[in-house]
Order: structure tokens, then sequence, then C-alpha cells
């Protein structure tokens, strides 16, 4: 497994190697809404916070432990969020998908589903993954629902997992696509695209 910086580029959505320079003002505007960190053990908002947040992001990635990925929206030029691989594990080829965010104007829309799309393909087709994992808040009901729609099976809970920023204990849902599975989920994707991204 060759996980390096790389662009993927789809039809509507081009996920770019983060760089703090080019993306972080553009980043702190699309991840202002203080809502969109409710599940997230870190609340990236205003510009401090984003810088925080993407240097241990870039951080992980120079260590081999993470690849990340600044989503942009081709039609508008935006930024729409960003997305990473982590806990990265070449010998036994697998990954895991998170650190998913999506600005509130392009949420129900294509910029995640084919933002999902070029990542699990990247993992499965060209850098040989057995095996792509999701964790989720148990909360998070609403990502639940789509991890499922998306044909990722839920495989158990981590209890007490995580202490949230706010003191509360997380308790974390797993899911995962195996690449037997990675064809039905990829055929899932591109039709939910042509439907206008946001159907299950």
């Amino acid at each position: 497994m060759d996980v390096k910086p790389v662009t993927l580029e789809g039809r509507h959505v081009t996920l770019a190697p983060l760089s703090m320079s080019a993306h972080l003002e553009g980043l702190a505007a699309a991840g202002a809404e203080p809502k969109l960190w409710r599940y997230s053990p870190t609340a990236a908002t205003g510009l401090d916070g984003m810088r925080a947040y993407l240097q241990e992001a870039l951080d992980a990635q120079a260590t081999g432990a993470a690849l990340v990925f600044t989503t942009i929206d081709k039609a508008s030029g935006r930024i729409a969020g960003s997305s990473r691989y982590a806990a990265i594990d070449r010998k036994n080829k697998r990954l895991e998908i998170g650190w998913t965010w999506i600005d509130p104007a392009f949420q129900r829309s294509h910029v995640n589903t084919e933002a999902k799309l070029l990542m699990l393909q990247h993992a499965f087709e060209v850098l040989g993954c057995m095996r792509v994992e999701f964790k989720t808040d148990q909360l998070n009901t609403q990502s639940q629902t789509a991890l499922a729609r998306l044909g990722a099976v839920q495989e158990g809970i981590f209890r007490k997992h995580m202490i949230m920023p706010d003191g509360r204990i997380r308790h974390s849902i797993y899911f995962s696509i195996l690449d037997e599975e990675w064809p039905g989920v990829k055929a899932r994707l591109l039709t939910r695209l042509d439907q206008g991204g946001h159907k299950g």
C-alpha cells in the first residue's frame, strides 16, 4: 500500500492534498458552523481553531498515519470540507475513512457522495485495501443511516471510546466495507450520483 498525497478528480468534486497555505481560510469558512463539530472530538471553529486542527492532521500525515484531503466543489470552486484516510495499516491492507465534514451549504448534495466514491475507489482499486472502516458517535444517527445506505456493515460498539470536549463519554459505532463488497457499494454510489447525489 503506497499511501501518499494524491489529487482525486471526480465529475463534481476534487479531493486535493491538504495545504495549510492554500486551504486554511477556505476551510475555516466552510467549518464555521458550530453544529458541524457536535460529534467530533475537536471543534475546529475560527481561524485559530482550524489552523490547530489542520496542523494536527498534517503532523499525523507526516508520520504515515493519515492522508488528508480538502474537498472542493468544482462548479463553484469553493472549498466544501475535508476528509482523510487514517488508521493506515499497510501490512494488513486496511485503513479508515473519517474526520469527514461538509459545509452545510453542500450537505445532501453530490459533494459527500462523490467524495466517498473517490476515496473508496482509490482505497480498493489503487491501494489494494482489503478493508475500509468507519467510526461514528453512537448519538450520530444521521451518519449511521448514511453508512448503512452506503452498504457498510455495522460491526459493533466501542464502549467509552472517547471523552468529548464537553466531558461527555462517547461510545463509537464501527462500520466496514470489504473488498468483495466494494463492487456493489460502487454501483450504489454511482446510481446515487446520477440521482443528484443524496438519494439512498
